[in-house]
């Protein structure tokens, strides 16, 4: 896998589902979700690089991950 950068939205988002099933997305804060993030081995990117638009959009990817697994 190639390094994941901020813009890899989707990808995060599935790397979260797999790493963190029993976590519920949507309650988690925008601090831990972007420690997570950086926290993933293939992330290369400027983690001061983040927005809150960022951020938002991989937590309604995650959570769409996570609904699709549910069903």
């Amino acid at each position: 896998m190639a390094s994941l950068k901020w813009s890899d939205v989707d990808e995060i988002a599935y790397q979260l589902s797999e790493r963190l099933p029993q976590v519920d997305p949507l309650t988690v804060r925008f601090t831990d979700l972007h420690r997570w993030v950086t926290e993933l081995e293939e992330f290369d990117d400027n983690p001061a690089a983040a927005s809150e638009g960022i951020l938002e959009a991989i937590q309604m990817a995650w959570a769409e991950y996570r609904r699709e697994r549910e069903n």
